[in-house]
């Protein structure tokens, strides 16, 4: 690991000085990469031995890697719900994948604004690339009715486990495809035209690529034949379900982050290009942590074995991703941080950025993150983070401090595990026999941070 795995993670981290600050511009574009069950040590920079991304680590590099940053749940739609809204899934509409037709997902609440929308309040053109899942086609919630000008790639979450597929969406226009063509080529192409149509006024773009998500699939190109031999493959993975048989599943997983690596190493250029790197925030993230469908197998590549679960658990392997902000001239470079934050709060940081705190009353479970990134300003702690899942009898989930309590199978017989995470990062020692009065706190917070949904209701 070049930066982090250095780091005690989970205690404070190193920071290098802070850089003169130049007065920041009020319209910085903003470049949002979401990377699709990308686990936590899965690149580089969080300690992936097996892995080549020296595109993502030049980002960490030239901005700031924090060690204790958290996806808004353990699957994707609820968790790209916390994004857009800032809120948490105690809260927001969407809290799992839920299925409406065979060409989408259930949708947004409209009266609850996006991320999006907020760009557009601040005269921003905003853009997204890749997978929605959060509103079918026709739908009240389709990208172009939540704030996003354009929209390229694919509505309905199912159709993106092909890579290969049949069409996907032009804003609301299904465009046919020969079913050969690359989608993640595709849909890049477009988030790459967005940079240069939109390169003389600010932007936000959405850049929600499906790598390295199930199936393992790509072009034998020279990113694949850069893992071709390179490793042990235990078992060919059969067609099964969604996902594409492979007999190199370890290749292919690792070709497909190489391969968003190189799109990654793409943008940076292309905004170098166009005279606008300067003025352009990139961002780095996942939507959870690593998944074992297709194939995927996360614990060979989680070389460090520091985190446990994986995508649906609520252990720090679920929910713990990496998140890299480059920003130059304002953000440290070279920095480490491990400021408590979560997707949600990913409203309240744009908000306070943008200045548009007078336009923008609606309300938020997220803090700004800004004075973090920034150096300046005192920051806001979360006093807790809630996650819930409703698959598998549902889960809840508090950290608070050092803690984490996660109420498993809700819907039958529900159990309590307490964890120290700053002591026990593995999640290995569970503590609540020993400590009960810590567990009735996080077991009212829990209760407190759950809205009643109707459409979610942990299986029951």
């Amino acid at each position: 690991g070049l930066l982090l795995s250095s780091v005690s993670l989970g205690v404070s981290a190193q920071t290098a000085e802070t850089p003169k600050q130049s007065p920041a511009p009020v319209t910085p574009n903003v470049i949002y990469i979401l990377a699709d069950d990308l686990g936590f040590s899965d690149i580089e920079i969080y300690g992936n031995q097996h892995i080549s991304t020296p595109n993502i680590n030049k980002l960490a590099r030239n901005g700031m890697s924090f060690t204790q940053f958290y996806s808004g749940t353990s699957v994707s739609a609820p968790s790209r719900a916390c994004l857009m809204t800032g809120q948490h899934t105690g809260h927001t509409k969407i809290r799992g994948n839920k299925e409406i037709s065979p060409e989408g997902q259930e949708p947004l609440d409209p009266t609850v604004k996006t991320i999006a929308q907020l760009f557009k309040t601040a005269g921003y053109t905003t853009g997204a690339f890749g997978k929605w899942g959060l509103g079918y086609p026709g739908s009240v919630a389709e990208p172009n009715k939540m704030g996003f000008d354009k929209f390229y790639g694919y509505n309905c979450q199912r159709q993106a486990h092909s890579y290969y597929p049949a069409w996907l969406y032009n804003n609301a226009t299904k465009e046919t495809l020969d079913s050969k063509t690359y989608s993640q080529d595709l849909i890049h192409q477009q988030a790459m035209q967005f940079i240069r149509d939109n390169k003389d006024n600010p932007f936000f773009g959405y850049f929600a690529y499906t790598l390295p998500h199930a199936s393992l699939e790509q072009p034998n190109d020279s990113i694949l034949q850069m893992y071709d031999g390179k490793f042990c493959e235990p078992k060919a993975f059969v067609y099964s379900g969604d996902y594409t048989g492979t007999t190199k599943p370890r290749a292919q997983f690792a070709g497909m982050v190489t391969r968003l690596d190189t799109y990654v190493g793409q943008v940076i250029a292309e905004l170098e290009k166009q005279g606008i790197l300067d003025n352009t925030i990139i961002i780095f993230t996942s939507d959870n942590g690593p998944h074992t469908e297709g194939g995927g197998d996360p614990d060979f590549f989680n070389t460090e074995k520091r985190l446990r679960g994986n995508k649906r658990s609520l252990y720090e392997g679920g929910t713990r991703v990496p998140f890299i902000i480059n920003w130059n001239g304002h953000v440290a470079p070279g920095t480490t941080n491990d400021h408590l934050s979560a997707f949600w709060d990913m409203m309240p940081t744009f908000n306070e950025l943008l200045g548009q705190q007078a336009n923008w009353t609606q309300a938020t479970d997220g803090v700004s993150m800004l004075p973090t990134l920034t150096g300046q300003g005192t920051q806001t702690e979360h006093d807790y983070l809630y996650w819930e899942f409703h698959e598998e009898g549902g889960r809840q989930c508090v950290r608070k401090g050092p803690w984490v309590l996660i109420r498993q199978k809700i819907s039958t017989t529900p159990t309590l595990e307490l964890y120290n995470v700053e002591d026990d990062l593995a999640e290995t020692t569970e503590l609540s026999a020993k400590y009960p009065e810590k567990v009735q706190e996080l077991v009212t917070i829990m209760d407190s941070a759950h809205v009643n949904s109707t459409i979610f209701n942990f299986g029951k």
